[in-house]
């Protein structure tokens, strides 16, 4: 394990304000604790900040945890708006399959005076302030555009006790069968009825979001444009995990990708204006801009993304249920996970950190998702390895080679339905920029990202519907 090396400036950016408790914790650390995980002892220290009480009786920490006993206590010190003059170091993974701009984009993160520890996952490429792909963790303050635009999207897949033979026996009654139970974009269902998320008390309290009820209900159960799909496929499972309870084999499975759509943006946009004007930041730092988690805002902003994860999750589940009820069929598992959202989430069991994941899938050990790769290529899915330099983190699909743009402008659609047509998948709706030659190879990324998952299963698109 490294020499633990600790400076003064960090102790106050976690609020130490009393010159001798910082001398005495420099001097412990020196000098008792020597080696260890410089982050974890950032966290204990912050603990022991607000609760010195829990410490007076540790072998190590017991005589600082007394000094600032006896301390008079001082409010939270904020973090300095000023970003630092070189970034948090930070792993990247497949970083030869990463556009630079995204790279430099993810020092910038690094260079935010919360930062305290990050990754770039193999699928990255340029977002709006943290690239998509981005992990960043940081103490008790939550950044909006490093959460982004469609809170809590979300993969979700249903296997069926059904061969997968049905998929070419039935293709046109399936077709029509994803046509007539699902929405995209500004379409709508009118058959939604009563659903629990109207009663949520977030609507109450936050006027903001009693605003946003009404397209909030409209949009149950849809998806957006872009890259949001459902697909009919099959799933291959080699062997049987602990993870995964299914004999192997071949299966009929739906796989969808929805998230937030309208509501999870607004709130986005809101709380970012908000953030940008209490901090006073400009250029590139702007779009970084922070929310303390102890600020009335923070506190808002924090329960509406929970609520939007919650939407996502419930927009992924109508989808499911309305097919699963169209054949006729009850799924034996569904494998679900999500990505643009923030956990708090416990370092070595001390006090939480703010895990932001930006397009990228929680890999915790055990815990299982779904990273997908394009229309025409496999999604797998995974189990986390619980890699600590990736934050428990993995890619959360292929990522982009191009934008939107230059796939509309410099792709040809005859190239794409001669795509489709060798890899034997029909698309209903969709454009060119959703072709595959937009995206990285899957299996490129998956092999940057050996150490941070296992797979379990494969995933083969044939029907895919899209905007």
């Amino acid at each position: 394990m490294k020499k633990l090396k600790l400076k003064g400036r960090e102790l106050k950016r976690l609020g130490f304000d009393d010159d001798r408790a910082i001398s005495l914790a420099l001097r412990i650390v020196k000098h008792k604790i020597k080696r260890g995980d410089r982050l974890e002892i950032l966290t204990l220290l912050q603990d022991m900040l607000y609760q010195p009480s829990k410490y007076e009786k540790d072998i190590n920490w017991g005589e600082l945890a007394k000094m600032m006993m006896e301390v008079k206590p001082t409010p939270r010190q904020k973090y300095s708006t000023d970003p630092r003059p070189k970034p948090e170091s930070f792993k990247i993974y497949g970083p030869e399959n990463i556009d630079p701009l995204a790279i430099e984009q993810m020092q910038m993160a690094m260079k935010m005076p919360l930062s305290i520890k990050g990754a770039l996952m193999p699928d990255g490429h340029v977002g709006y302030g943290l690239p998509i792909g981005g992990v960043v963790a940081t103490y008790n303050a939550v950044m909006p555009y490093g959460v982004g635009m469609d809170i809590g999207c979300r993969m979700c897949m249903s296997v069926y006790p059904i061969k997968p033979g049905l998929i070419d026996q039935r293709r046109e009654s399936l077709k029509d069968l994803l046509i007539e139970n699902t929405r995209f974009g500004h379409a709508e269902f009118k058959d939604i009825g009563s659903h629990e998320l109207m009663e949520r008390k977030e609507f109450s309290e936050i006027k903001f979001l009693k605003d946003l009820q009404k397209t909030f209900y409209k949009q149950l159960g849809t998806s957006g444009h872009g890259n949001h799909f459902v697909d009919i496929g099959y799933l291959e499972v080699s062997e049987r995990s602990a993870e995964l309870d299914l004999e192997p084999g071949a299966y009929f499975s739906i796989l969808s990708h929805s998230g937030s759509r309208n509501f999870g943006a607004q709130i986005a946009r809101h709380y970012t204006r908000i953030a940008k004007e209490k901090l006073n930041l400009e250029g590139e730092a702007a779009k970084l801009a922070w929310l303390d988690l102890d600020s009335e805002e923070g506190q808002e902003y924090w329960l509406a993304m929970n609520l939007a994860g919650d939407y996502a999750k419930a927009n992924n589940h109508i989808i499911h249920d309305k097919l699963s009820e169209a054949l006729a069929e009850k799924p034996l598992i569904r494998i679900e996970n999500h990505h643009n959202f923030a956990w708090k989430e416990k370092l070595s069991k001390k006090e939480s950190i703010i895990v932001h994941r930006k397009g990228a899938t929680p890999a915790h050990p055990g815990t299982t998702g779904i990273i997908p790769g394009s229309m025409i290529s496999p999604a797998f899915v995974v189990s986390g390895k619980g890699s600590e330099e990736s934050i428990n983190s993995a890619a959360h699909g292929a990522g982009r080679l191009i934008s939107r743009r230059q796939a509309k402008k410099n792709l040809d659609r005859s190239r794409l339905i001669k795509l489709l047509k060798n890899a034997g998948v029909e698309l209903i709706g969709g454009g060119l920029d959703e072709s595959p030659e937009v995206y990285k190879d899957i299996f490129e990324v998956m092999e940057a990202q050996r150490e941070l998952v296992n797979v379990l299963a494969t995933f083969y698109p044939k029907i895919v519907r899209m905007e």
